[in-house]
């Protein structure tokens, strides 16, 4: 099996991304897997070539290894330009004119909040072919995967349990090349996982909305869907994803503080359930006798403050 951790290097990991990048790998590698790191830099000009080594330099802190990579997305341009003109061959996408907001936000992965309204189709049918849109609109326009009004995509979760989701009436037509020219998200992690061989997928749950959009584009694309799992997120006591908001969270700052790695690995271990008292601890001490299983059901809350002892 094949699994992989994918930041974005949009800023510095904080302690959120660090404990689903922990789960993720011993995931893996408690079932003697291999890891790939990819970084998801697609997401225009907030991506600095500093925040890459700074988000390497944080994995390799925390003690987490792969065995192939960096990648990196951009430069896999004319990969994503394959699969895009693929689509439209087969009739599966249009352009789209809607939504400024929906289509700025493609080129990052969701957060909660950010899914919007269901879209209702209204550039669907519109033009006769892109030809007409382009001379019609010109090329500020998006596009939008087709979802038929009966579809329904099912999977079993390894950590939320089985899932059914009605794509039109719950999702609607999504986006999958921007505005501005480009793949996606959606897009992107799908021919990238394809791609690299990725067939096991650890994430955080607010993306669970977005696994009915990746299959219908796996399904696509040929090769076996992954095997999902979601688990919690670590949030707020306002009960939102944790963020600058919530206080400087970042590994950077606790290395700063003098927090080792151990303590920092201790700390997410126990919010997730893999040890009782908080302690220094390597993420290869945690191996032994790893189950996804033991892993609380409900999100971790940020106290606002490291523990005290």
């Amino acid at each position: 099996m094949q699994g992989r951790l994918a930041p974005s290097p949009t800023g510095v990991l904080h302690l959120g991304n660090a404990r689903s990048f922990l789960l993720a790998w011993l995931d893996v590698r408690s079932r003697q897997g291999r890891m790939i790191l990819r970084l998801e830099d697609l997401d225009g000009p907030r991506i600095r070539p500093e925040d890459i080594d700074k988000a390497i330099e944080d994995l390799q802190w925390l003690g987490l290894d792969w065995d192939e990579g960096p990648f990196l997305q951009t430069p896999r341009a004319d990969r994503y330009q394959e699969v895009f003109t693929s689509l439209l061959k087969a009739d599966l996408i249009y352009p789209c004119t809607c939504s400024r907001k929906d289509v700025e936000s493609a080129a990052s992965a969701p957060h909660p909040g950010d899914e919007g309204p269901v879209y209702p189709g209204t550039c669907r049918g519109r033009w006769k072919d892109p030809e007409a849109a382009a001379a019609e609109i010109g090329v500020e326009l998006c596009w939008r995967f087709k979802v038929d009004s009966d579809l329904v995509v099912e999977w079993q979760d390894r950590f939320a349990g089985p899932r059914r989701v009605e794509v039109a009436r719950e999702l609607g037509d999504f986006v999958v090349w921007k505005r501005e020219g480009g793949p996606s998200y959606q897009l992107a992690v799908v021919v990238d996982d394809a791609d690299q061989g990725v067939d096991e997928v650890l994430r955080g749950d607010d993306l669970l909305p977005s696994t009915a959009r990746q299959v219908l584009l796996w399904e696509f694309l040929g090769p076996s869907v992954p095997s999902f799992a979601h688990v919690p997120l670590v949030v707020g006591k306002d009960g939102r994803r944790l963020a600058k908001r919530h206080g400087d969270t970042t590994l950077a700052l606790l290395r700063e503080k003098g927090i080792s790695s151990e303590e920092v690995t201790g700390l997410l271990a126990s919010w997730s359930g893999l040890v009782e008292v908080p302690g220094p601890l390597r993420p290869c001490d945690l191996l032994d006798g790893f189950d996804l299983a033991k892993v609380p059901r409900d999100p971790v809350v940020w106290p606002g403050d490291w523990p005290s002892e």
